[in-house]
C-alpha cells in the first residue's frame, strides 16, 4: 500500500547550525543541548579525529581534516553557521584557515570557532584585562595568551591545570573549575575571566562565579554558542547563563 505524504521545510526554520566536535571531546555536546534548545533552531554534529594528548603539533594535524569533517554535515539545505569546536586548535591553525577549510565543503556558510568567538565576546562586554584559566600545558596555554595580546587584550593572570590529556580535562570537577575561576578572577586588575577549552565543564558554574567576583566570566563553550547564535541572527538574551547572554 503506497501512502500519501506532505513535505514542509524540515527542521531549523529559523537557523540550521553545524558543529565540528573533537573526537576526544566529552563535554561540549552536553553543554550545547541546554543552549540550543530553541524553537525552529537545529544543531547538527560531526566529529573530527583528534589526538588524546594536546600539543601544538597534534592540534595542527586537524587542519587537513577540517574539510572532510565539515562535508559530513547535512548538505541538503544551506547551513547558516558552522562552529569548529576547539579553542587551542583554532588558535594554532588560525581562524581564517579554519574558515577556508570548512567553506570548501559549505561555501556559503558563516564559520566561527571558540578563539574567534571569545574575542568577539570580550569586545561585546567591553573588557580587555583578562584572567585566563586553562587546563593545558604551558605552550598550549601560551598560544591562547598570544592570541589575546595580538587582539589588544591583556592576559593579566594565567592559571593552568597543566594537563596534556583530554580524558583528564573532561573529568576535572565543577568544584575545581569554580575555585580556579574565582582564584584567578579575584585579582582586582582583571576585568573578566576566560575559561579556555571546550572539553572543560564550565556552564554549571558561570553564574556562581560571576556572583562571587562581580565581573563577567566566559568560557569557550559559552562564547562559541553565543557567537553562533549571533551570526545566525538569533536573539541571545536569556538563552544562556551569565553576563554575556544578558548584555
Amino acid at each position: 500500500m503506497r501512502l500519501d505524504f506532505d513535505c514542509d521545510e524540515g527542521l531549523g526554520g529559523k537557523a540550521a547550525l553545524g558543529l565540528i566536535v573533537l573526537q576526544a571531546d566529552e563535554t561540549i555536546e552536553t553543554e550545547f543541548r541546554r543552549l540550543f534548545d530553541l524553537e525552529d533552531v537545529v544543531l547538527y554534529h560531526t566529529r573530527i579525529e583528534s589526538a588524546p594528548e594536546v600539543t601544538p603539533e597534534t592540534l595542527m594535524q586537524m587542519k587537513a581534516q577540517l574539510s572532510s569533517s565539515a562535508a559530513l554535515l547535512p548538505g541538503n539545505r544551506p547551513l547558516d553557521v558552522i562552529g569548529y569546536a576547539c579553542t587551542s586548535g583554532a588558535t594554532v591553525i588560525g581562524s581564517d584557515a579554519v574558515a577556508t577549510a570548512v567553506q570548501k565543503a559549505h561555501p556559503e556558510v558563516e564559520v566561527t570557532n571558540p578563539a574567534r568567538a571569545v574575542l568577539e565576546a570580550l569586545r561585546h562586554l567591553n573588557v580587555s584585562r583578562i584572567g585566563v584559566v586553562s587546563p593545558y600545558v604551558a605552550e598550549v596555554s601560551e598560544a591562547v595568551c598570544t592570541l589575546l595580546r595580538e587582539n589588544d587584550m591583556t592576559p593579566v593572570t594565567v592559571g593552568s591545570f597543566g594537563q596534556a590529556e583530554e580524558a583528564v580535562v573532561a573529568r576535572i570537577t565543577n568544584d575545581s573549575v569554580e575555585k580556579a575561576i574565582c582564584a584567578i578572577g579575584a585579582d582586582p586588575e582583571i576585568d573578566a575571566v576566560f575559561a579556555s577549552c571546550t572539553n572543560l565543564r564550565t556552564l554549571p558554574v558561570i553564574e556562581a562565579c560571576e556572583r562571587k567576583l562581580g565581573k563577567p566570566v566566559i568560557s569557550s563553550n559559552l562564547a562559541l554558542a553565543w557567537h553562533m547564535l549571533t551570526l545566525a541572527g538569533i536573539a541571545t538574551r536569556g538563552v544562556g547563563p551569565g553576563k554575556l547572554f544578558n548584555s
